[in-house]
């Protein structure tokens, strides 16, 4: 007799901050409950404190918490290698590397220091680590078209940073190159308000494109597609 097919699954996200929060619960969750995945989004900064300050320790605690209170959700976090610090797989990580391998190399760092803190909760089956390599703003970059028609640019401003980096989640991370540093540049007061305006984009823009754009986050969003063919 085969086993009874999964009847919906539900997520809890550990995210860096608002931005992410919003994201998740006004763009993505949408997007998943329609396959009856029900992400619900959760902050580690404290209210009032601002991202890129994220530490291990603090977001090891929520993981921990939320591992702890029901045995039958599963736990995921949002935060950006941009942001981080002491963080697991951080000061390993070899020279010369791909996103791919990047991402590869602190995901699983960090998936190897969770199992060890939470031995008892079943964390190899219950834990998606998931380290952005760059912050939320990147994925904004996956329709050129749309991100320059909200900002009032030239379509050719935008592309160009995608022919230099190749894709939205290869845009570089240094202080005056990284996606919300060159959204800041394109920005009429020179603040691009990512909670409102990045939202608003990224609602126009869509999960299928960002995903068709960015295979790290396509990777991460199929993960959760794949609990749903697992045993219930």
């Amino acid at each position: 007799m085969n086993d009874p097919v999964r009847a919906y699954v539900e997520v809890i996200a550990i995210v860096e901050g608002k931005t992410e929060q919003v994201f998740i619960e006004q763009v993505l969750a949408p997007y998943l409950a329609d396959k009856m995945i029900f992400i619900s989004a959760t902050q580690v900064s404290k209210p009032g404190q601002k991202g890129g300050d994220v530490r291990f320790s603090r977001v090891s605690r929520d993981i921990g918490l939320h591992l702890k209170q029901r045995s039958d959700t599963y736990v995921t976090t949002l935060v950006d290698y941009y942001g981080v610090k002491e963080w697991p797989g951080v000061e390993t990580l070899p020279n010369q590397n791909t996103p791919e391998q990047i991402a590869a190399h602190l995901n699983a760092a960090t998936e190897q220091q969770v199992v060890a803190l939470f031995t008892e909760q079943q964390v190899e089956r219950r834990f998606i680590p998931y380290v952005a390599l760059h912050e939320f703003e990147a994925l904004l970059f996956s329709d050129s078209a749309i991100l320059a028609s909200e900002l009032g640019i030239p379509e050719p401003q935008v592309s160009a940073v995608l022919t230099e980096c190749g894709a939205p989640e290869a845009i570089n991370n240094g202080p005056d190159t990284a996606p919300s540093k060159r959204l800041d540049r394109w920005s009429v007061n020179g603040k691009f308000a990512k909670t409102t305006k990045g939202i608003a984009i990224a609602e126009r823009i869509g999960i299928p494109r960002m995903r068709a754009q960015c295979p790290l986050f396509d990777a991460w969003i199929a993960r959760f597609e794949a609990l749903m063919l697992e045993p219930a």
